[in-house]
């Protein structure tokens, strides 16, 4: 899947490969040292000026919703 920016497509794929190695070679044998950080704070600024860019409201999409007063009830149980 491409990312929210086409520009930032290249930086995803190269995070999401260091990130499914780090996984399996060291996460899951208890090395919890995040060696793909940097990678994924440059994706993540490409990524923010993609949204700015598209004119979408990155506050909004950043808000805690899920445990607070401004997560939905769920429908009741129709029987």
């Amino acid at each position: 899947m491409n990312s929210i920016g086409e520009e930032c497509t290249n930086l995803k794929r190269n995070y999401e490969d260091c990130f499914n190695k780090w996984f399996s070679e060291k996460f899951l044998k208890g090395n919890n040292e995040d060696d793909c950080a940097p990678l994924f704070k440059v994706y993540q600024t490409c990524v923010k000026k993609a949204i700015k860019e598209k004119n979408l409201d990155l506050d909004c999409m950043e808000k805690d919703v899920l445990g607070t007063e401004f997560e939905k009830p769920p429908p009741p149980v129709s029987k």
